[in-house]
């Protein structure tokens, strides 16, 4: 199958059958995402899935995972989700778990009965965005919830044993924030104790709305070092879960080819030590800023971070003056 739009999902997931069941997100309203903003919304066909699963059984293909796509699938009505749900059993009735990615309010409108009809019917990680741990930054930001909606709606999903998994952005709160941000998002991740982390690090990408509150000066981002410093503090205030649950993190600094993995607490210090490394090598020089440019997953650098692409005459004055300061 030819697939369009952008494949996009967790790491955790690159072993498992990617079934697109859409196109683009249904939300797709996140100041900071380019992966889908210019896509044009859609469900695909119950004809277009079948044909596809019957294309990959008939390669042989017999998977035991398979995540649907793309962005928000959960968010489908509950027929919708049935039929495909009814197909994948079809096709491939030895698969072991489905999952997906989630919002807080996608799960707010499926009641706790369909919930349990969904676990029963295999359905097992939910991928959220929850990025900060502040709620006048997921307001800025345009997400969808509050922290209080998220608490709630994540206790359901666990009540009937589906798994929850949390997407974060270093970053996200901007300059000056990065601590506040980490100790606020650790508790939050301390009380609901996802399954596993994934911080991508935010991108300060030219053709997202982000970009103009950027160029106004209503959004001021951090530096790469001020979001390693950020993502250092999250990893050290994160707490196993009181049955001794440990934490799956994988953290993605992209910009500067950084990653850090592990089990956390468990191997918090290790973690801890490279993101120090990082932040000492480039703690002495200009501050580098994860600015791109292109679509997702084929980003580009704009001039290492030092650019701040078309700006006005009087702030482009600014910056060279600033660089000058540091030149």
């Amino acid at each position: 199958m030819e697939y369009e739009g952008r494949i996009c999902r967790a790491p955790m997931e690159r072993a498992s059958y990617m079934l697109p069941v859409m196109v683009g997100c249904s939300y797709n309203k996140c100041k900071f995402c380019n992966l889908f903003r210019d896509l044009k919304y859609r469900e695909l066909p119950l004809e277009q899935v079948e044909e596809e699963l019957q294309r990959v059984k008939n390669l042989g293909g017999n998977p035991r995972k398979i995540f649907l796509g793309d962005g928000n699938a959960f968010g489908l009505k509950m027929d919708r989700l049935r039929a495909i749900l009814d197909l994948i059993d079809k096709y491939f009735p030895d698969c072991q778990m489905i999952n997906m990615d989630a919002t807080v309010t996608s799960i707010r409108l499926k009641s706790d009965e369909e919930l349990q009809e969904l676990y029963d019917r295999k359905v097992r990680h939910l991928y959220l965005g929850i990025e900060s741990g502040l709620d006048d930054v997921l307001k800025f930001m345009r997400k969808e919830h509050t922290q209080d909606q998220a608490y709630k709606e994540i206790a359901r999903i666990q009540k009937v044993g589906l798994i929850f998994d949390a997407h974060v952005m270093s970053g996200v709160a901007g300059k000056g924030r990065g601590q506040e941000n980490a100790i606020a998002l650790a508790e939050f991740l301390n009380k609901t104790q996802p399954d596993r982390i994934v911080n991508f690090s935010l991108f300060l990408h030219n053709q997202v709305a982000l970009y103009e509150d950027i160029k106004s000066g209503a959004f001021i981002p951090a530096d790469e070092v001020e979001n390693m410093e950020e993502e250092r503090t999250l990893i050290e205030l994160l707490k196993e879960g009181p049955d001794g649950h440990q934490m799956l993190y994988d953290g993605f600094n992209d910009f500067l080819e950084l990653r850090v993995k592990g089990k956390v607490p468990k191997d918090a210090p290790r973690m801890i030590e490279k993101l120090t490394e990082a932040i000492e090598k480039y703690k002495g020089e200009p501050p580098i800023y994860a600015y791109v440019k292109g679509d997702c997953p084929d980003l580009s650098m704009c001039d290492g971070g030092r650019w701040l692409w078309e700006m006005d005459d009087s702030k482009l004055a600014q910056y060279n003056e600033k660089e000058k300061k540091l030149g």
